[in-house]
């Protein structure tokens, strides 16, 4: 008989990756013509990015130019949850979170889906905010990474632990 093989669904962020990209879009904006004297910015602010500029539309631009610099560096934009420009004082501001971790709700959603799509006799099993998928085939086990990348859910979902 077979061993059984498995791996894990995870939604994690490298944290060094969005730090450089955060590094990367400040100085974008500090030598960029369009970002003069718009006291546009974006730095850490304890677990969030915050982003600021003069006007709401350069608070926008700011969040672009750091979306670009996410996605030139490998994190998928997913994990980024950016709130909607706010005022505060005479600068708006953009608030965003780097999401971490499958809530139980999403890793249920994931579960049902290889409950009904995938293969028969792949078990999914949540332990926390990790997903694991196992079967004793191989193949299986790939059918169902396909299918999760192709559901395209609202969240960023990583394999890892493939054995």
């Amino acid at each position: 008989m077979a061993a059984e093989s498995s791996f894990d669904v995870v939604s994690k962020v490298d944290r060094q990756e969005v730090d450089n990209a955060i590094n990367q879009a400040a100085k974008e904006v500090r030598q960029r013509f369009d970002f003069k004297n718009t006291d546009a910015a974006i730095a850490w602010s304890g677990e969030f990015v915050e982003m600021q500029a003069s006007t709401e539309d350069r608070v926008n631009a700011v969040l672009d130019v750091f979306q670009s610099k996410l996605a030139r560096r490998g994190v998928d934009l997913k994990s980024l949850k950016a709130g909607e420009p706010r005022q505060s004082g005479k600068l708006w501001k953009i608030t965003g979170e780097m999401q971490e971790g499958i809530s139980q709700e999403n890793a249920k959603k994931i579960s049902k889906l290889i409950r009904d799509e995938g293969p028969k006799g792949v078990k999914a099993q949540i332990q926390g905010d990790e997903l694991r998928v196992s079967s004793k085939s191989r193949d299986d086990l790939q059918a169902v990474q396909k299918l999760i990348r192709d559901k395209d859910f609202d969240f960023a979902t990583q394999f890892v632990n493939y054995r």
